[in-house]
Order: C-alpha cells, then structure tokens, then sequence
C-alpha cells in the first residue's frame, strides 16, 4: 500500500472518531563503515521506516507510533493515540493546523544522483586508516568512519497538508591518537558533502595528524582573564549549548531565562543572530517544520536586542502570536521547538584587527552538557587551544579552564569578524567573535 494511500486510511480513522491529526512517516538508508588496523571493522546497511501519529480529540493530545503498516497495525495505530488522548489533560494551546499546503523539497539540490560503489567506500574507509596510521608517531586511529545516509519525511494531516523532504548526507571523519615518548594527544577532523565525490580523504588525513602533532607539546597558560576566539567548531557548540535561551517552550513552561526580554537589549549592539532554515548550501537546510509550517528567516538578535524567541504553533498560541516555523517532533515524541541553522551575521572586522595583540583561539571543549547551566548562564568547561599573538600561533594550549556566564559573554564582545565559516557539520554559519576579559584557569 503507497504511503498515500496508508495515510490516508489512517487520517480517515481519525476523521471518523471525531478528532484531528497529523501523522509523520520517517524512512531512511544509511551505510556506515569503520576500519581497525587496516581490516573493515564496521559494515552497517540498513533501512527504516517508522509512523508517527498525533491526535486531538476534545483539547486532549494524545501520540502513537508503528513501524508496521499492515491494515491492522495502521488501525491500531490510531486507536493508541486516541486512547492516549483520553487519558491527556486538556491543553487548549495544541492544535491542528489549517494548512492544506502542498509542499516539496528539490531532490536535485538536497539529494543528487550519484553513480559510486560500495566497494569505492570501503576503499576510501581503509585508506583514510590506513593513510593516517602511517603518519609519523601515530600510535592509533581508534576513531574513524565513512557514512552515506539518505532521510526521507513526509506529513500529511487531516486538513489537507502534504509536506515531503528528502536529503543526503555523506560523510567522513577521523581520530587520531599521536605519542612521543611520554607525551600523547589525539585529535580529528571531519567533513560533510551531498556527493561521496565530494569528500577528500588527503585533507581528512594531513588536517587531523597536523592538528595532533601541534598538541603534544600543549600546556597550561597561568590563570588569568584573556580575550578568546571560539574556532569555527567550538562556537557553535557554546551556542548551541546555551540554545534554550531562544526556546518559546521553555518560556511557556517558566525556565527560559529570556522570557521576559524580547525587545530588550541583551547583546552587544554589533551582534545580529538568525536562524537561516533556507539556505541550502548548509544540512540543517527545512523547506518545513515538524507541523508542516513553512519555514522563514527568523531574526532571533537584532543589533543586540532580543528580536523574537522560537516557536510552534502551541507555544505561539500561549504567547499569542504566530508560529515561527520552529515545531520538532519525531514519529516516537511530543512536539517541541527547534533551530534549524543558526546564523551569525558577519561584523566589521578584519582579520588584521580580529587578530591583532595577545589571545586563546580554542579548539576543543570538554564537559559542554555537564558543566553548563542553561537557566543561569554559568559555565565551566575544560578547554584546549592555542596561545596567539597577531594571528600567529604561539604554544599549544591544555590543561585548562575556561569558565563564565555565558549570557554576560554576549555583552563582552570585543569584535566580530567580517569573514562567516561553517563548522564541520555544516549546520550553522557564523564569523569569528571575539570575546573579551574571560576567566582562565591554567
């Protein structure tokens, strides 16, 4: 039975009980290879496809998945989310909306044909291994892969909405542990494209061994305030660590620390941060959101002020305002909100000043989650970098703290770059920023 044709009878089903829905069909084929000391460590075909209905019946939500789509299972699907509504509180705010959009990803742009060869793959996996293995005082590459995934979603909902997207995404990425007498390190690089053709092994391999050796020499600075620039990977993980701060649902539900300051000034007034869903040269590229909403540019920091905050069309209607085209759901979860591609706008500065005088370029951060207090804004991560000084790395960096309050970070910019950079993932795009007077502990 076509997809179609499944939701359909499934919406039908929910139609005749006196209720409204939306059912997302995720489907999926992913190969994933590892190598180990020259041999296939990992080699994982699979595909997947899995159901997710979400009814209202009488104010009341109520969900169900299934990854069976037989008669039977598609009817007992729907009888699961309903059973499950009626045992839900009332929430006004939860609704279906009234879109009959029909609206289609171009599968040209996100998922271009390629004419590549398991074997092909395999080759690039043992080769990045083993290439990389023979590099001087590599002791081991314990980290390494090569996937090519393709994702499908479809939505369909009992007002007439039809939403498809479909993407690839291959990728290869690779760790190395390097020693020199009593000295180790171990670092890595990754890359992302839509093409396998695209990924280039020799720049895997030479960036990671160039990135180990440099941090075997690493050591504490003294403790101190030092100005610091986030590399392109370790900012967007700072950003998205503290990303709650843009949730309209957890303002709804009282913990967002920056529900009372929309249109207030928050930031430096240099700072103008968006999130870009549709920019297509990057993978966190939505035609739609997780209800079928097409999705905008949404101005999130406008000159330092607090523009607007994220929102489905529940946590919208709490605040009553409009959805952002922000609502995340998985066929197995409750709807929330989500960024799709976070932007920073490019400032005014050159590298020439960006980088002039004495600062931490930082490069890897340990303990985000842990030692991070979204509410509060309290960090304390341990880091690793470099000692730089007009552009030019000094010293390798380890061994050190860096510590602060991230929302009084954003008012202690002393620059922003006029160059933007995606990080590895390609999942948000942003200039380098530096920040001004930050605690270190060496």
């Amino acid at each position: 039975m076509a997809l179609q044709s499944q939701a359909s009878q499934i919406l039908d089903l929910v139609k005749a009980a006196g209720a409204s829905g939306d059912l997302i069909v995720d489907q999926g084929q992913s190969l994933s290879l590892k190598a180990r000391d020259g041999a296939l460590e990992e080699y994982k075909v699979s595909s997947s496809q899995i159901l997710g209905l979400r009814v209202i019946k009488d104010g009341r939500v109520g969900t169900a998945y299934s990854e069976a789509t037989d008669t039977d299972a598609l009817k007992s699907l729907v009888e699961q989310a309903l059973l499950n509504a009626s045992f839900a509180a009332v929430d006004s705010c939860e609704a279906i909306l009234a879109n009959d959009a029909v609206l289609h990803t171009d599968d040209q742009l996100l998922c271009p044909d390629e004419d590549v060869v398991i074997d092909a793959q395999i080759e690039f996996a043992l080769t990045m291994e083993r290439n990389l293995a023979a590099q001087s005082k590599v002791k081991s590459v314990p980290y390494n892969g090569v996937q090519d995934n393709v994702g499908e979603r479809r939505i369909f909902s009992s007002a007439g909405l039809s939403a498809y997207s479909k993407a690839r995404m291959c990728a290869a990425y690779a760790y190395a542990l390097v020693e020199d007498g009593e000295k180790n390190a171990m670092d890595g690089v990754g890359q992302v494209a839509r093409l396998f053709s695209d990924l280039d092994l020799e720049q895997i391999v030479a960036r990671t061994h160039k990135n180990c050796l440099s941090f075997l020499d690493g050591t504490p600075v003294a403790s101190g305030h030092y100005d610091v620039i986030f590399d392109e990977e370790t900012q967007v993980q700072l950003f998205h660590t503290f990303a709650m701060m843009f949730s309209g649902k957890s303002a709804k539900d009282g913990v967002n620390p920056m529900r009372e300051k929309v249109g207030q000034g928050i930031a430096d007034k240099r700072l103008n941060i968006l999130d870009m869903p549709l920019n297509s040269t990057g993978f966190g590229y939505s035609l739609f959101d997780s209800e079928g909403t097409a999705t905008r540019s949404t101005p999130l920091i406008v000159d330092g002020t607090l523009a607007s905050l994220i929102h489905n069309s529940a946590t919208a209607a709490f605040f009553d305002l409009p959805t952002t085209g922000h609502a995340s759901r998985g066929p197995k979860s409750t709807m929330g909100v989500a960024l799709h591609q976070l932007e920073i706008v490019r400032g005014q500065s050159p590298a020439s000043e960006l980088l002039a005088g004495e600062y931490l370029l930082l490069t890897d951060l340990t303990g985000l989650h842990s030692g991070a207090n979204a509410i509060s804004g309290n960090f304390s991560f341990g880091a690793s970098g470099y000692l730089c000084r007009d552009g030019e790395r000094v010293r390798a960096v380890r061994g050190i703290t860096v510590a602060g309050n991230f929302y009084e970070m954003l008012r202690k910019i002393a620059m922003i770059g006029d160059q933007q950079y995606w990080n590895w993932e390609r999942t948000a795009l942003m200039p380098h920023v530096r920040f001004a007077d930050i605690a270190i502990s060496g």
